[in-house]
């Protein structure tokens, strides 16, 4: 707070001079005495920083002073640079949480507007235009064996009517499979060394993996030959009978995480592991797609696609309904075991 030029003769200062005995004279000598002592200190401090600024040399050319600029310009540019050089990870890690939270969002209200403007198309239930019987319910059951050469109508129609819907549920379980390895399989190192974490659990997996229990080691025996066997009749017969590729290849898949239970993994990496998964899944899903692009482009073009249809209800009938159900097979036991050990350890 700043004093008032009078303070010293305002009634107050000069009550309390007369309680502490000071005259204004003495008050008056004292000031001068701190004037003399700051007027000292300031003539000091003047003649160092003239020694310091003598001190210093001049630049001797301009040269000289433009590579002092350019020094100072570079450490201004340094010290900015330290300053933001972490914006990215703090301010945007926070942007894209927003930005994908609001896409999110966004995304969300679309599918439900379409959804919803779908099925706003829909005849209403029990309206007289609505046709009484289901006319391709009648389609399928009239031509079907003729259509397809399946005696399982539900083979037929989810391998040869709608064989595009079951190329694209295929193709979900290979995708569902290739998502998950990349986020649970355990890398190596650019050396193809394993990695720590790879390590451990492969040691911790040891310590739980059953190498002397001989109960389940004899079921497993017995049981895993008859369950594989039996996915493969399924699959075999799935365009005669009630089966077909994605029951058959569940029961083949159960079959292999029971032996790679009763036996450890170190056994069911000879017969399954990342190559053998990665042929017996692309391979199928290739021919899956050449052999039904083929169909779909003689089919619409009114072709003969040649394929034979042969007698129903043998074995070698219904024209490539077989060889199609032996691929969805082979993908559903090597995804459910793919599964398996990906979540167990992290990879086959």
């Amino acid at each position: 707070m700043k004093l008032r030029n009078d303070y010293e003769k305002t009634l107050w200062r000069r009550l309390v001079r007369f309680v502490d005995g000071i005259t204004l004279q003495e008050i008056e000598e004292h000031a001068e005495e701190l004037r003399e002592e700051l007027a000292e200190q300031q003539e000091e401090s003047d003649q160092k920083a003239e020694a310091a600024f003598e001190a210093v040399p001049e630049p001797e050319s301009r040269e000289e002073r433009r590579r002092q600029a350019e020094e100072a310009h570079a450490k201004e540019a340094s010290a900015m640079l330290e300053k933001y050089k972490n914006w990215p990870k703090e301010h945007g890690i926070k942007i894209f949480g927003r930005l994908y939270a609001l896409m999110s969002v966004v995304l969300c209200a679309i599918i439900i507007i379409t959804l919803l403007a779908t099925v706003s198309y829909l005849p209403e239930f029990g309206h007289e235009t609505n046709p009484n019987n289901n006319e391709v319910v009648e389609r399928y059951n009239a031509d079907g064996l003729a259509e397809t050469g399946a005696t399982n109508a539900v083979a037929g129609m989810i391998l040869d009517y709608r064989a595009f819907d079951t190329l694209g549920e295929s193709h979900v379980l290979f995708i569902a499979a290739v998502c998950v390895m990349i986020l649970l399989r355990l890398e190596y190192t650019k050396d193809g060394k394993p990695t720590d974490v790879l390590r451990s659990s492969e040691e911790n997996d040891r310590l739980y993996e059953p190498k002397n229990d001989k109960i389940l080691q004899l079921a497993a025996k017995v049981l895993v030959p008859v369950i594989i066997l039996f996915g493969i009749y399924v699959i075999l017969n799935g365009h005669l009978s009630p089966g077909g590729g994605f029951s058959g290849g569940a029961i083949i898949g159960a079959g292999l995480i029971l032996y790679v239970n009763a036996f450890g993994f170190e056994k069911a990496g000879k017969i399954m592991n990342r190559k053998n998964y990665a042929v017996l899944s692309v391979v199928p899903l290739l021919f899956y797609a050449a052999a039904k692009g083929y169909s779909f482009f003689t089919g619409a073009n009114h072709l003969e696609s040649g394929i034979p249809k042969g007698t129903p209800g043998h074995i070698l009938s219904a024209g490539l309904i077989l060889p199609l159900n032996i691929c969805v097979g082979l993908v559903v036991a090597c995804t459910m075991y793919n599964f398996y050990t990906l979540f167990r350890k992290g990879g086959m």
